[in-house]
């Protein structure tokens, strides 16, 4: 089979590998959509321990497809299944996962490989985090599973409730699904972006009233403007910049939250006003990825509620070929998202 091979920062390689064969409760997908995303573009500049603790490894971790064949001992999956996968699985056992808090899993097992013809699932995966799909599902619609079920955790952790005002630094994609997240919970969405054609995109989106951070020289004045004096209920920051980090504490108002999403540089720290965090009875949150149930959460969306349509955040469509292209575009703010076919 075709595949994109991560040996190391800015080592990508197209290879020809065996197609994968299920060992004892495990499960070979054929990949029909895979989705490129921030976190590739970061792993390949500079690596990532914990996502890929093990090199070479076949790239991405945003994929849906068709089940081609079942290791022994599976349950409840077949051949011919539609299925999208996450790219990780708690292992149930340990104090945080015993807590609820799968997410903090003491031995997440991270799975990656999206950008090949198939992908061999660990069995752990498969029982926690493999989700059927209806046949009608489209597959690029289903591989959006996954960071959107990054964005409903967070929302939910924001305690983002009707009728509120919520705040998110970053138009990218991930930006845009936390917008439909919010949207969804019937809040007042203010997306802040610079000027260009992804803002003027995901103006048309319609997901939100969007703000041109370049078009004022105070965003935090003119987002306390936009909403009275009073400053958002919630703010996010989807940029993962520590300078974001900083508008998004000073965007919020009295006893509002304040949702750390987006991830900074190792060694990244900002300064913090104690005293208004005290008085202002400020909550300060972060967001790190999903669990089992924000999967499937994710995904019963995908199927069900027109509010998560993400289609308007595919810019761009390649095949395995086009993989380092389509990275090299999103790094370079020229692509939302690439619909990667294999």
């Amino acid at each position: 089979m075709r595949a994109v091979v991560f040996h190391g920062p800015g080592d990508l390689r197209q290879e020809e590998l065996p197609v994968p064969t299920p060992a004892r409760g495990e499960v070979v997908l054929r990949i029909e959509a895979a989705l490129t995303c921030g976190t590739d573009v970061k792993t390949l500049r500079r690596g990532h321990p914990v996502m890929i603790p093990r090199v070479p490894t076949v790239f991405g971790h945003e994929f849906a497809g068709t089940v081609s064949a079942v290791g022994a001992g599976v349950r409840g999956v077949h051949e011919g299944d539609r299925a999208v996968a996450a790219n990780s699985a708690p292992c149930g056992a340990c104090p945080l996962c015993l807590a609820g808090r799968p997410n903090l899993c003491e031995d997440l097992l991270f799975v990656n490989g999206a950008y090949g013809e198939f992908i061999a699932l660990p069995p752990r995966l498969v029982s926690a985090n493999l989700v059927r799909i209806g046949a009608a599902t489209p597959a690029a619609r289903a591989a959006f599973a996954e960071p959107l079920a990054c964005a409903l955790g967070g929302i939910e952790r924001a305690r983002l409730e009707d009728g509120q005002t919520v705040v998110i630094f970053g138009h990218g994609p991930l930006g845009c699904l936390l917008a439909m997240a919010a949207a969804s919970r019937k809040a007042r969405v203010i997306l802040v972006g610079k000027a260009g054609w992804r803002l003027d995109r995901v103006r048309a989106l319609g997901i939100g009233e969007c703000v041109d951070a370049t078009a004022t020289p105070d965003v935090v004045a003119a987002l306390r403007s936009a909403t009275g004096g009073r400053g958002a209920d919630v703010s996010v920051d989807a940029t993962g910049r520590p300078e974001v980090w900083q508008q998004a504490v000073a965007a919020v108002g009295r006893g509002g939250s304040v949702l750390f999403f987006g991830g900074c540089a190792p060694g990244t720290s900002i300064s913090l006003d104690t005293r208004r965090t005290h008085y202002e009875e400020l909550t300060l949150l972060g967001a790190f990825h999903h669990t089992p149930a924000l999967i499937r959460r994710a995904v019963e969306s995908l199927e069900t509620n027109g509010a998560f349509d993400p289609r308007g955040l595919l810019t761009h469509r390649m095949d395995l070929a086009g993989v380092r292209e389509a990275l090299e575009l999103m790094a370079n703010g020229k692509a939302m998202k690439v619909l990667i076919e294999p």
